[in-house]
């Protein structure tokens, strides 16, 4: 479903990705492990067409990212959960949800659709409907967090690409942040999970990739990984 080939990406002199390959099946839920700067948030930049791979393809159901301006990668099926949340404070839970949804604004069933998928948000994360209409700034860390999931749901993923969704978070809220993942991934959305939260994340993976300085240096099953002294003592803690 989605697949990188040989992709590098430069920001100026400094070579943030050198030749990354991996892939995400459909209904995968597929972790990349790694330390700050190891190169997690550019994978998904390149991705979503924020920074333009300098070399090699991303491809999405056959289709070519590189090159596809970010609006277009999200109509294709591809969103992108930032590092750091991105919300607009000062507006409502509802009106930075529905930001989610502009992009398929001319589709013509865009209302109703938006409504049924706003419906299911507020059902996944029954707290924001009821402070739907609070500022987006007043809600929680884990709150925020759940807007911002809510809003990349709102853009309709086939593949919903979560860049640290736990950082931050108390750990009660961290396991309710999993255990939502698992969910979105159970209802058919195939999941790129970047964390530094590598022994939850590898418990709700069917695979996983370990980044380091912008290159692939392993791949494996979760158990795999658990189960290496290396990843243990550098990711998990021995």
């Amino acid at each position: 479903m989605l697949k990188l080939e040989g992709v590098s990406l430069s920001y100026g002199s400094f070579r943030a990705l050198d030749q990354v390959s991996l892939h995400a099946d459909k209904g995968e839920l597929v972790v990349l492990l790694g330390a700050n700067g190891a190169g997690k948030s550019s994978i998904f930049m390149a991705i979503s067409g924020i920074h333009k791979a300098c070399s090699g393809s991303i491809a999405f159901d056959g289709q070519e990212l590189v090159g596809m301006r970010p609006a277009a990668i999200v109509a294709q099926g591809v969103v992108h959960c930032p590092e750091g949340r991105k919300l607009f404070a000062q507006m409502s839970v509802q009106q930075n949800l529905m930001l989610g949804a502009y992009v398929h604004r001319n589709a013509p069933d865009t209302r109703a659709r938006s409504q049924q998928i706003l419906d299911e948000v507020y059902t996944l994360f029954p707290i924001l409907a009821q402070k739907r209409h609070d500022p987006a700034g007043a809600l929680s860390g884990g709150q925020q967090q759940m807007v911002a999931i809510g809003r990349a749901l709102m853009g309709r993923p086939k593949a919903l690409l979560l860049d640290e969704p736990s950082l931050g978070l108390a750990p009660l809220v961290v396991k309710q942040m999993f255990e939502i993942i698992q969910q979105i991934n159970a209802s058919g959305v195939t999941v790129l999970l970047a964390e530094q939260n590598a022994y939850s994340a590898l418990r709700i993976a069917h695979r996983a990739y370990v980044l380091e300085r912008g290159r692939i240096v392993m791949e494996g099953l979760p158990e795999q990984l658990l189960h290496d002294e290396g990843i243990r003592k550098a990711y998990i803690g021995a």
